[in-house]
């Protein structure tokens, strides 16, 4: 187990009964940016393979 699946497990645990928009996810990881700028370049890079994710599906 990677240390950060205790992090998504936790999600899974406390928000995993929401619905939620892309629209408000991206707006949280807007903001997690604003508080945390270090982690500027992996929220791109995880934001950009969720916005691609389904490219690989059309192959």
């Amino acid at each position: 187990m990677y240390f950060t699946d205790r992090g998504i497990e936790e999600l899974v645990e406390r928000r995993g009964g929401e619905t939620v928009t892309l629209e408000w996810v991206a707006e949280q990881l807007r903001t997690f940016v604003d508080v945390n700028p270090e982690f500027e370049t992996p929220i791109e890079r995880f934001a950009t393979w969720l916005a691609r994710d389904d490219e690989d599906d059309e192959e």
